[in-house]
């Protein structure tokens, strides 16, 4: 049994990866948004589960680390679907801006795209820097301006490989879906930790990112990254994959 608080949350997490790996399975495998369309079958609600190429485990055991996990439809009568939101994040494949996206609708976008901003400012016009994320949405010539960076962002999150849960309940405060969301993100992160567990790789671009949170936890998420977990979560998590 573990004998102190690291090696507990050691043994908790690898058990979250072995829960994972079982997933994995029962789903056919990880998909990447850059191959993922509506059309593929997506539970109507669900939980995913991020994973970044370089970015691997090396506390908890072998292969790659998971870097954000996310669900939806929070909200009581809330319609969001799974789909929607994967595709908030993976963006436009055609249309007047292909290959591009709205950062304004998915704060993935967002942490991606201020972190794409700090590691090479000089690459990106000055407008484009101090407006990034300003507003819940934006005329045309900003958007045109934004572009770039749009593209940018889509291009690095479809290449992160994902897994999805589908736990089809209501929406609303008592959700599993958020649940497994807030304590699956608070087992994972480092923020605050004296004994980092599977800590970033050197180049992880969310060193780079605005938020605090976002470097100090090794996940592209801000939200719970400084609460803690209930280990009784795993157990809820292997009961919805079986």
């Amino acid at each position: 049994m573990p004998t102190n608080q690291f090696e507990a949350r050691l043994h908790n997490v690898q058990r979250f990866y072995e829960i994972l790996e079982g997933l994995e399975n029962s789903v056919g495998g990880k998909r990447t948004l850059g191959r993922a369309n509506g059309h593929m079958d997506w539970p109507q609600r669900g939980v995913y589960f991020f994973f970044e190429p370089g970015e691997e485990r090396t506390t908890s055991g072998t292969g790659l680390r998971v870097v954000r996990v996310g669900t939806h439809a929070l909200k009581a009568g809330s319609t969001a679907t799974l789909w929607k939101r994967l595709y908030q994040h993976r963006g436009t494949v055609r249309g007047s801006n292909p290959g591009g996206g709205n950062h304004r609708g998915s704060v993935f976008r967002l942490h991606v795209g201020t972190a794409l901003i700090g590691r090479d400012p000089n690459h990106w016009p000055e407008a484009v820097k101090v407006g990034w994320g300003i507003g819940s949405s934006a005329e045309k010539p900003t958007r045109e301006r934004e572009h770039p960076l749009e593209r940018a962002v889509s291009h690095h999150i479809r290449s992160m490989p994902f897994l999805w849960l589908g736990i089809d309940d209501e929406p609303g405060p008592e959700s599993r879906r958020g649940y497994i969301e807030c304590n699956a993100i608070a087992l994972l992160s480092n923020y605050d930790s004296h004994e980092p567990i599977d800590p970033p790789s050197a180049a992880w671009l969310g060193q780079w990112a605005a938020s605090e949170k976002v470097q100090c936890s090794g996940l592209w998420n801000a939200n719970h990254v400084a609460e803690t977990y209930d280990p009784g979560f795993l157990d809820i998590l292997l009961e919805h994959i079986k």
